[in-house]
Parts: structure tokens; C-alpha cells; sequence
């Protein structure tokens, strides 16, 4: 290996680790939606993956195909930076119509309570919450569950913005074998970054009593989200 190639190693290592650090949207969706969702520490670690999978490989497919035909870095860097505000906006959208429906999860799961009059004539009141099970729980049989599949398709169109101009055209100058490891380095370090963030702050969330913030958690997920998309449209994280 060459010292120019040892070099960028290093670099994509230390930038897949800041990129993802520094951008939320890596692991709050799924810290949030976990939780929301109660998914169970491999249904988190699958699609923490999945996504991760997703997220680097599209970028690293455009810039090989980019690397393949010559493009210019500048084109290059217009695409991801289109995709990068259609994947903001599906966060913001996802993320506000998912907070929505939360809201009105929440809305029918309220306390209320129900009278009983007994056979001598004595009525008393007690209180009563209808939970996700106790309600519409035919509904979900057979019903297909989108959300990992619309993360999914978020994170897809997600670009890793600084994989192409830093590190792809780089090694491309030395050879083939090159960009495969600079990309790969990026990409092992970022999903493992992510699932690590992930895992920790999930395990961290349930050891606290959310009992009184239960209801709401599908709500919160989704305003969550939303302001994860928002963040990345307008203070550019």
C-alpha cells in the first residue's frame, strides 16, 4: 500500500466517523422510532444496517459509475446535493405526517373513565385506558408495516456528502483497488458508527421510567424526525 493511499485511509476512517457523528439523522430515527415502535435490539440493529447499507452504497455506486465514465466532480456533487434535498424533505414530511397520526394515537388513548350502577342502586366511576392492543387489534393482522421501508428508501436517497470529492476521485488516481478500500473504510466505519450510537443510546433510553411519556412516544418519533429533516434542509447538518 502506498503512502498517498495509507494516507486516505485514514481520512476516510476519521470522516465516516465525524459525518455520521455529527449528523442526528444517522441514529435518531431509529433510536426514536425503536422506541416508538418497541422494536426489539436486532429489529434496531437490522435496520440500523439495512439503512447504513443503503445510505453509503448509493454513493459509492454513483461515484464508481462517475469514476467509470470521467464525470466531473462538480456534476457529481450537483446530483448528491439534489439528492440530499429530496431526502430532507421526505424526512420533514414522513416525520410531520407520522408525528400526525401519533397525535391521534394519542388523542384515542386518553384516560377517561366509565360509570357502573350496581343492583342497589350504588354508582361508582373508575378510570380506563384503551391501549394499542385493546384497540383495533384485528386491524393489524395481515396489515404490512411501511415505516422500515420508508426509512429505508430515505436513507437510500441520503448521500454521503463527502465521499466523492474527498475521497473517491482521490484514489481513483491509484488504482481500482484503491477506491474499493478508501469506499469500503468509509463505509464500515460510518455503519458501525451508527449502530453503535444506536444500540447505546437505546439501551441507555430503557433504563428510565417513560411510563407517563407512553402514550406520546409515536408523537415525539415523528416530531423527531421532522426536525431531523428540517435541520438538514436549513442549518445544512
Amino acid at each position: 500500500m502506498s503512502r498517498e493511499l495509507s494516507i486516505l485511509t485514514i481520512i476516510a476512517a476519521s470522516i465516516g466517523f465525524l459525518h455520521t457523528l455529527f449528523g442526528p439523522d444517522h441514529y435518531l430515527p431509529f433510536i426514536v422510532m425503536s422506541r416508538a415502535r418497541k422494536w426489539s435490539l436486532f429489529k434496531t440493529s437490522w435496520m440500523t444496517f439495512l439503512c447504513g447499507v443503503g445510505h453509503v452504497g448509493s454513493s459509492v455506486l454513483l461515484g464508481m459509475i462517475g469514476v467509470a465514465l470521467g464525470v466531473a466532480v462538480s456534476k457529481l456533487e450537483v446530483i448528491e446535493s439534489v439528492r440530499g434535498g429530496i431526502a430532507a424533505w421526505a424526512l420533514i414530511i414522513f416525520g410531520l405526517v407520522y408525528s400526525i397520526w401519533g397525535l391521534r394515537k394519542t388523542l384515542r388513548t386518553r384516560p377517561h373513565e366509565h360509570g357502573h350502577t350496581h343492583m342497589n342502586g350504588i354508582v361508582h366511576t373508575h378510570g380506563h385506558v384503551h391501549t394499542e392492543e385493546h384497540m383495533h387489534a384485528h386491524q393489524e393482522e395481515g396489515s404490512v408495516n411501511l415505516t422500515p421501508w420508508i426509512l429505508f428508501t430515505i436513507f437510500v436517497l441520503g448521500p454521503c456528502e463527502p465521499l466523492i470529492p474527498v475521497l473517491m476521485y482521490p484514489a481513483a488516481k491509484n488504482n481500482l483497488g484503491g477506491v474499493i478500500l478508501v469506499s469500503g473504510v468509509f463505509g464500515v466505519i460510518t455503519i458501525t458508527t451508527m449502530l453503535s450510537i444506536v444500540l447505546i443510546s437505546t439501551f441507555g433510553i430503557s433504563l428510565f421510567p417513560m411510563k407517563r411519556l407512553e402514550r406520546h412516544t409515536h408523537a415525539l418519533a415523528g416530531a423527531t424526525i421532522c426536525l431531523c429533516g428540517m435541520a438538514i434542509k436549513f442549518l445544512g447538518l
